[in-house]
Formats: structure tokens, C-alpha cells, sequence
């Protein structure tokens, strides 16, 4: 089972690692398009309006895929001071506990997004005049991404040796210096 476990863990850094570098390449295109909206506003005077748009919806896909990254290094939400003061086997069972909620609720984003996209497809962006539907489909990839890592790291935290001794940052300090 231990096995099993590692091997949960290892494919979720593998998979952060690529949602990782698409996150860092959508950072580089939105300081790159905020620069060129600042410098056509005040410096080079030219009719570009598309970077206004541009800017937010890349900001918005960043965001939604970088929240599987924080899961895959168990970066969200939880309330440390109740969680480190319990027996281990209430841990371990509180961790999966925290994961199967989470599944379902980004379950739940992922089915009722792909009907929101769907929808966005007879909308049109304002400057773009292109389905809005691109834009949107940003939700349900990321719920699908977040469901992925929930899955992963529910495995790793219901077949390891040892129950997770933390909900949060104090695992994936340990992670990123190999200490786990």
C-alpha cells in the first residue's frame, strides 16, 4: 500500500510540475500584455483596446490553475491548531475527510462549468468579438485539474505509512526540500 501511495504522490508533482509551467508562461504573457497596455496608453500612442481584455482573462485562467497547485502541495485551507493536536488515525481519516469534500465541491464546479462554457459559446467578448466560451473554459479545466490533485493526494493520504501531520504549508515546505 505504501507503494501505492508514493507513487499517488509522485504523479501529482508530476502533473503540478506541467500545470506549474503553463501557470508561469500565462504570468510572462499577462506582465507582457500589461506592459504593452501601459506603454500604448502613455507612451506610444496607438488604438490598441485588446489589452485591457486580454490581461483579465489571463489573469483568471492563472488563477484557477494555480489552486491545483496549492492542493498538490496541500497549500489550502485548513485549520492547523485543531488538526496537529489529534491522535493519528483521526488525522488520517480527517485529511481524506477534507479531500472527499473538496472533491465534491470541484466536482461539482467541473459539471456545472462545462454547461457554463457551453452557454459562453453564443456570447461574444466585447473587444475580441470572440466566443466568449475560450474564456470560460478556464472553470472547468481547473476543477478537472483540482479534482485530479484531490484524487492523488486523497490516496497518498489514506494508503500512507504515516497519517499527514499537517493540512497545509508545513507539507509542502517539507516537499519542495525533500524532506517527506
Amino acid at each position: 500500500m505504501a507503494g501505492l501511495s508514493d507513487h499517488a504522490k509522485t504523479l501529482s508533482l508530476r502533473v503540478n510540475w506541467l500545470v506549474e509551467r503553463v501557470c508561469v508562461a500565462l504570468l510572462v504573457l499577462l506582465v507582457l500584455d500589461v506592459w504593452l497596455g501601459v506603454l500604448v496608453r502613455y507612451v506610444i500612442p496607438l488604438p490598441l483596446t485588446f489589452t485591457e481584455e486580454l490581461a483579465r482573462y489571463l489573469m483568471i485562467w492563472m488563477a484557477l490553475l494555480a489552486v491545483s497547485s496549492g492542493i498538490a502541495y496541500r497549500e489550502h485551507i485548513g485549520v492547523e491548531f485543531v488538526f496537529g493536536r489529534l491522535p493519528a488515525p483521526v488525522r488520517r481519516w480527517l485529511a481524506v475527510a477534507f479531500d472527499v469534500i473538496a472533491l465534491l465541491f470541484f466536482f461539482a464546479l467541473f459539471f456545472y462549468g462545462i454547461g457554463f462554457t457551453i452557454k459562453g459559446f453564443s456570447r461574444l467578448t466585447m473587444i475580441y468579438a470572440i466566443p466568449k466560451g475560450w474564456a470560460f473554459m478556464g472553470v472547468p479545466l481547473a476543477a478537472f485539474m483540482a479534482c485530479v490533485q484531490l484524487l492523488l493526494i486523497g490516496i497518498h493520504d489514506f494508503l500512507a505509512e504515516e497519517p499527514p501531520s499537517s493540512t497545509g504549508v508545513s507539507d509542502a515546505t517539507m516537499a519542495l526540500r525533500g524532506e517527506e
